[in-house]
C-alpha cells in the first residue's frame, strides 16, 4: 500500500480483488539477522559448580527454581546471568512477545532474546498477574517464553504468589471483568531467590542468626505451600571465598547454551512440537519415557520413605528426563535419576532444614 487511505479502502472492501493483487509483495527477508549479545557471563561467576549445573538443567527443561542463601552470596547474580545461557527466541514467540509488549505499551527492543522480568517485590497483585479497567498484560505475561524472577520472594503478598498458581500450572492468564474476559499467555520459567531467615544467616558459617523459630517459620509461611510445591528444585547457596576462586577454569554461557540448546532439540524432536520436560503433558512425558522395572521400584521405596505426593514423583521424572537429555542419553538412566532425586530430597520436611548445597 502507498498511502494510508488505500489500506482504509482494501478493509472497507471498496477495492477489488483485482486492485488488490495488483499491489507488490515483499517476501524478502533479512539474511543476517541482528546477533544476539548478552552482557553478562557465567564465565565471571566464581564458584557456584552446583548452581550453575542446576541452572543448566532448568535452562535445559523450563524447570522452576527457588535459591535460598545469605545476603550476597550471588543469587540475584546468578538469575540476571540465567538468561545469557537460554537460546534465541524461536521465531513464533518472537512475534507473541512483540504482540504482548505493544498490548502493554512496553518498549522491548531485544525481541529475539528471551524476556527478563524482575518485578520489585512491593509489585501489586494487578501490575504482577495483569487486569485493570481496561486489562492490560502483567509481569507474568511480559516474561512469556522467558524468565520471572521474584529477588526477596517472601516479601511478596502472600495472596499475590498464591495467584501465580494459575498460570504455572496453566502457561495463560485469564482476567474477568463485568465488560469482559481476556486471556493471555503467560508461560514462562520461574526464579526465584529469598534469604534463609529474616535476619539471612540461618546455616551460616561465618554470622549468627539471631532469629527465633517462630521468627523463621512465619517468615517462610509467606510462600504457600503449594508455591513451593510447584517449585522443581530448591537450591541453598553459601557465601564463596573470593580469594580461593578463579575465572580461569570456569565455562562461558555459550558452552553451557549450545548443550542446552541441543537438549531442547530432543525435546522438540521426540514430542513433534515446541514443548519441553517440564510442560509437556504427564502421558505424553510417560509413554515417551518409560522407566524399567528396577527403576520404579527404587521411586516407590523413595516416595514411601519420604512421603512424596505424585506431583513431586512427576517432577523427579521430569528433572530425570531432562539431565538425560543433556547427556544424550534416550532413555532415562539411573545416575539422572538419582541426580534429580538429590534436588527433590529435601520434599516432606522443612524448607530451612533440608535444602542442597
Amino acid at each position: 500500500m502507498e498511502t494510508l487511505h488505500d489500506v482504509i479502502a482494501s478493509f472497507s472492501g471498496q477495492l477489488s480483488s483485482f486492485a488488490l493483487t495488483s499491489f507488490p509483495i515483499n517476501h524478502s527477508r533479512p539474511s543476517h539477522p541482528r546477533p544476539v549479545t548478552y552482557e553478562k557471563d557465567f564465565q565471571q561467576i566464581l564458584g557456584h559448580k552446583q548452581a550453575k549445573r542446576a541452572l543448566e538443567i532448568a535452562a535445559a527443561g523450563a524447570h522452576h527454581v527457588l535459591m535460598t542463601g545469605p545476603p550476597g552470596c550471588g543469587k540475584s547474580l546468578l538469575a540476571e546471568t540465567f538468561s545469557s545461557i537460554l537460546p534465541p527466541l524461536r521465531e513464533k514467540y518472537q512475534f507473541d512477545v512483540m504482540s504482548i509488549y505493544q498490548l502493554a505499551g512496553v518498549t522491548n527492543e531485544h525481541y529475539q532474546m528471551p524476556p527478563f522480568r524482575d518485578p520489585h517485590h512491593s509489585a501489586s497483585a494487578v501490575s504482577l498477574i495483569g487486569g485493570g479497567a481496561n486489562p492490560k498484560p502483567g509481569e507474568v505475561s511480559l516474561a512469556n517464553g522467558g524468565v520471572l524472577f521474584l529477588d526477596e520472594m517472601a516479601e511478596f503478598p502472600k495472596r499475590t504468589l498464591d495467584m501465580l498458581r494459575q498460570p504455572i500450572e496453566t502457561g495463560k492468564v485469564t482476567i474477568s471483568r463485568a465488560a469482559s474476559t481476556v486471556t493471555y499467555p503467560a508461560k514462562f520459567l520461574l526464579l526465584g531467590a529469598m534469604n534463609p531467615c529474616p535476619c539471612g544467616f540461618l546455616g551460616s558459617n561465618r554470622y549468627y542468626c539471631t532469629c527465633t523459630p517462630k521468627q523463621i517459620t512465619a517468615y517462610h509461611n509467606r510462600v504457600s505451600g503449594p508455591i513451593q510445591d510447584r517449585m522443581d528444585m530448591l537450591l541453598k547457596l553459601d557465601t564463596i571465598a573470593l580469594d580461593r576462586e578463579s575465572a580461569e577454569h570456569n565455562e562461558t554461557s555459550a558452552a553451557i547454551r549450545s548443550r542446552v540448546a541441543a537438549a531442547r532439540k530432543q525435546q522438540y524432536a521426540r514430542y513433534g512440537e515446541e514443548i519441553l520436560n517440564a510442560t509437556a503433558p504427564n502421558e505424553t512425558l510417560l509413554s515417551s519415557s518409560r522407566l524399567t522395572k528396577e527403576q520404579q521400584k527404587m521411586m516407590q521405596q523413595w516416595s514411601s520413605s519420604h512421603h512424596w505426593s505424585t506431583r513431586v514423583q512427576m517432577k523427579i521424572l521430569r528433572l530425570a528426563r531432562t539431565i538425560s537429555d543433556l547427556n544424550g542419553d534416550a532413555s532415562i538412566s539411573n545416575e539422572s535419576i538419582w541426580e534429580a532425586v538429590t534436588m527433590q530430597r529435601s520434599r516432606g520436611t522443612k524448607m530451612q532444614k533440608g535444602m542442597i548445597q
